[in-house]
């Protein structure tokens, strides 16, 4: 189970999923090689020998990056394992490397520095569902 984070570009008033426009369509974040260029200067840890999924490895988590292999990339899905508020550094890293904004999935929200609420309920959503002790 992952929780999973879209960087997108989306209007600059845009703070929800709610208040994405229905007939909104992103701009792509750039082509391919640019892309690939820009997560590694945001992130040099980064290991894209594949580089459709990257993969991402912290102390307590792991991000696998479904760049995908189209050209313009349009987005990318990061999918978050593990626990520790750090991950939340290089997510943030990689969307201001693309100048685009982070956006929980499960939440609906925006991610933004010091904005942990998305991350720790999806952990303790997880944690409920797996069984794990309190």
């Amino acid at each position: 189970m992952s929780w999973d984070v879209l960087l997108l570009h989306l209007p600059d008033d845009v703070t929800s999923m709610e208040e994405i426009p229905a007939d909104y369509t992103s701009p792509p974040l750039g082509r391919r090689n640019d892309v690939l260029a820009a997560v590694t200067q945001a992130v040099p840890e980064v290991d894209l020998s594949d580089p459709a999924w990257g993969e991402l490895l912290g102390p307590a988590w792991s991000i696998e990056l479904n760049i995908g292999s189209e050209d313009p990339v349009d987005s990318i899905m990061l999918h978050i394992r593990g626990s520790g508020d750090d991950v939340l550094t290089p997510v943030l890293r990689f969307a201001e490397a693309l100048q685009c904004k982070a956006l929980d999935c499960a939440g609906g929200d925006l991610i933004a520095p010091g904005r942990t609420s998305g991350w720790h309920a999806f952990q303790q959503f997880r944690d409920q569902v797996a069984g794990a002790p309190q």
